[in-house]
């Protein structure tokens, strides 16, 4: 049995599959932002990358976690 993948890293294949990038080249672009703060990021991807607002939440999410080593 697998464990099935929770929190915002289960949006990923679905990001993958519709903005055709991966999900590194996201965080990548989220960690070369000027942009600290949350939901200023979320604004930045959907504005200027066209994501949807789950999918930008979700990157930005995972991504600020993962720098903040929680």
């Amino acid at each position: 049995m697998t464990n099935a993948v929770n929190g915002p890293a289960s949006y990923f294949p679905s990001i993958e599959k519709k903005y055709g990038r991966p999900i590194a080249e996201w965080k990548d672009l989220i960690r070369s932002s000027p942009l600290t703060k949350h939901m200023e990021l979320v604004t930045w991807l959907k504005t200027e990358h066209g994501l949807g607002h789950g999918h930008a939440n979700a990157l930005v999410a995972h991504t600020l976690a993962e720098d903040s080593g929680k």
